[in-house]
């Protein structure tokens, strides 16, 4: 009979791109297995899953809002509700295993697959493990964790240090910079910078590209601008009428876009570090500094401090942002001394690393 795996998480395109890698990659292994997502309703898994090729449940559920206190007035209400859905989603797939790569639904569907014995395993992508995980480590079968020294969140026995699955599309991408360029229709000729915020965007950085728009032109360097549904429209009446300048609320196929880029301005999220290692690309790190434990900064600096990439604290974006990108953009030998020291640190079997060790265990 063909093994069964639940896959739950989400919320940012750093949760749902691994968890997509990781399904791909059991897939590949086990062609008979059957996959089941479970997402939390009205984000972003429910529309990228299904376009990967998977089912995905909803579930009616919300994180802790800190910005609003009254907006929490019913999160136990859903997070009850929650775990009655994921009983009934359990008891129907009846899974041999469940996976969590965080986000919201990751915590209830795990804890009731351990309630019910059922084996579990936790993708933790960032250097920082999140409360839901350390919590639900203590039961896990198999903690999978992006980077090393993750002994103080998770038991010792239970860690396997294997890198982050980076999406296959853009780890195996054979795309020259003349086909990338030619995707966003721009000038081959001209220097080009991606910028990207994450998948929901970054609003310091595109703050300071909007800013600096005409720096860059009169530098002769196009942009590709990934913005987040947020500031879509103003990036877009800002970039009106300008040919160097490619702008979007989410950039769907990543590898075209790596592929074009000279210079990326990029927040330093787990998955944003591992997929541009893997690319080989001279990058600007900007990272968010509201993430818990400023663990974003601990990402970069763990890439600066091996002169694998430069970095701009968040707060000085307005001040520094566009200068230095510009001037990264020129020093053709700086990019290949940044470009030299990432590629070592590029794991490119990360999902199935992952997926053999799973299937081993069910």
């Amino acid at each position: 009979m063909s093994k069964r795996v639940i896959i739950a998480g989400g919320g940012t395109g750093g949760h749902i791109f691994p968890a997509i890698a990781i399904a791909n990659a059991l897939k590949k292994i086990d062609a008979d297995i059957e996959i089941l997502f479970v997402g939390a309703k009205g984000r972003m898994e429910m529309e990228k899953v299904p376009q990967a090729g998977y089912k995905i449940e909803g579930l009616d559920i919300a994180g802790f809002n800190r910005s609003s206190l009254i907006k929490n007035i019913g999160l136990p209400f859903k997070l009850a509700k929650s775990f009655f859905q994921v009983r009934s989603i359990i008891s129907r797939f009846k899974p041999d295993a469940a996976i969590g790569v965080g986000g919201y639904s990751s915590f209830p569907v795990l804890r009731v697959a351990q309630v019910k014995r059922i084996p579990t395993f936790i993708h933790e992508s960032n250097s920082f493990a999140g409360k839901s995980n350390i919590m639900l480590g203590r039961k896990a079968t198999k903690i999978f964790t992006g980077t090393g020294e993750m002994e103080k969140f998770f038991p010792k026995d239970r860690i396997m240090v294997t890198g982050n699955p980076v999406r296959a599309s853009i780890s195996r991408s054979v795309l020259t910079r003349t086909e990338g360029i030619k995707f966003f229709s721009l000038d081959e000729a001209k220097k080009t910078v991606l910028v990207v915020g994450g998948s929901l965007g970054a609003k310091s950085i595109n703050e300071a590209v909007n800013k600096g728009l005409d720096d860059f032109q009169h530098a002769d360097i196009q942009l590709i601008w990934q913005t987040g549904k947020p500031y879509l429209e103003t990036a877009k009446t800002r970039a009106g009428g300008k040919k160097a300048v490619w702008v979007n609320d989410f950039i769907t196929q990543m590898e075209y876009a790596y592929a074009a880029a000279d210079v990326v301005v990029s927040r330093s999220g787990a998955m944003a570090l591992a997929e541009l290692c893997v690319v080989k690309k001279p990058v600007l790190f900007v990272p968010y500094p509201f993430a818990a434990e400023d663990h974003q900064s601990v990402n970069a600096m763990q890439l600066v401090n091996k002169n694998a990439a430069l970095m701009v604290r968040d707060s000085e974006t307005m001040q520094k942002l566009v200068f230095m990108t510009i001037e990264l953009s020129k020093d053709i030998s700086k990019q290949e001394e940044l470009k030299e020291n990432i590629t070592r640190l590029a794991v490119t079997n990360a999902d199935n690393v992952i997926a053999n060790e799973i299937l081993k265990l069910i």
